[in-house]
């Protein structure tokens, strides 16, 4: 079968193209002829050794397929079932073993790109207004890059709590994205300074929540956009890691909370796995849950999708078809 592999870390030059031998149903894991595969900034991580993984490697966590071999030890999937996950390494292929428990089956109203496209973000986004900080009506929330895969996403969610949405984009077109997806405010980084903008914004107070994915270079003024006993949520680190935070600043900036979550920790049993997809994907098949696909990639374009992702040129998500 035909696969993506990482032989060295390094740039978007380290996604090769390659042929693997087709995995081998066992045990309580399934084999999945992959539909699509979702491109997403961890998949970035893992190329460039930022997250740790023995080498060689098949990179991709996310995508959607149908079953075609179960191990007998496997008990809730068919052959031919429609299936979806989010936390199964080596999604960039044809074909793809996995857990049957970290699968989860995909509604009939939902196709297999959008359930691809779905799954990591929506299940970030879910968890993140839901969970990390529960937003309610009348709260305020920053989110950064809100035309972006998760952004869309979870601008959409906050708004069915009712709260306000400030967003933040790169772009005038990025700027439409985000207010059909809901922002009641958005602000153009590129055009004012979005500390400046938030205060103004809130009359001075500042915002309950911070939803950061952008990481090093918003960090600092993120915090700054707080309220007293605001909550700063950093969710990744698409301009890198961010710096060492000294928890005495988290005090002077007014009695602030600080999390850096990530989803395998509110999905690491299989009933917050089922609950969590389960709403993002049922949302999405009743069209209550707009998920907006960028870009389809053939596989063996890989690289050029990591270059879109980290130029941050994307507005919505990216998939590789293979």
């Amino acid at each position: 079968m035909k696969a993506i592999r990482i032989d060295a870390h390094g740039g978007p030059e380290a996604l090769r193209l390659t042929e693997l031998p087709e995995p081998v149903a066992e045990g309580a894991d399934v084999v999945v002829r992959v539909e699509a595969a979702g491109v997403n900034f961890i998949d970035v991580y893992h190329r460039t050794g930022l997250y740790q993984n023995p080498l060689p490697l098949v990179p991709g966590l996310e995508g959607a397929g149908v079953v075609s071999a179960k191990g007998p030890e496997v008990k809730e999937l068919r052959e031919g079932d429609r299936v979806a996950w989010a936390t199964a390494l080596g999604s960039y292929a044809e074909k793809l073993r996995l857990p049957a428990e970290r699968a989860v089956k995909i509604p009939e109203r939902v196709d297999s790109r959008t359930a691809a496209a779905a799954m990591l973000q929506g299940m970030t986004a879910q968890y993140l207004c839901s969970t990390t900080f529960p937003l309610t009506k009348g709260q305020t929330c920053l989110v950064h890059a809100a035309a972006g895969g998760t952004g869309l996403l979870l601008v959409q969610m906050a708004k069915r709590k009712g709260a306000r949405v400030i967003g933040t984009v790169g772009s005038e077109a990025k700027a439409a994205l985000a207010r059909e997806a809901g922002a009641d405010e958005v602000i153009l980084y590129t055009q004012e300074d979005f500390l400046a903008a938030v205060r103004r914004l809130t009359g001075g107070r500042g915002v309950e929540v911070v939803y950061d994915g952008v990481g090093r270079e918003t960090a600092s003024k993120s915090i700054d956009c707080l309220a007293p006993r605001g909550m700063m949520v950093f969710y990744g680190n698409a301009s890198g890691p961010v710096a060492p935070i000294d928890p005495l600043l988290l005090s002077q900036k007014g009695s602030l909370f600080m999390t850096r979550p990530t989803l395998f920790h509110y999905i690491a049993d299989r009933a917050s796995l089922e609950a969590r997809a389960g709403e993002v994907l049922s949302e999405a098949g009743a069209g209550r849950l707009a998920v907006r696909i960028d870009h389809s990639y053939p596989l063996a374009q890989a690289a050029d999708a990591h270059r879109a992702l980290e130029g941050r040129r994307t507005r919505g998500k990216l998939l590789l078809i293979p």
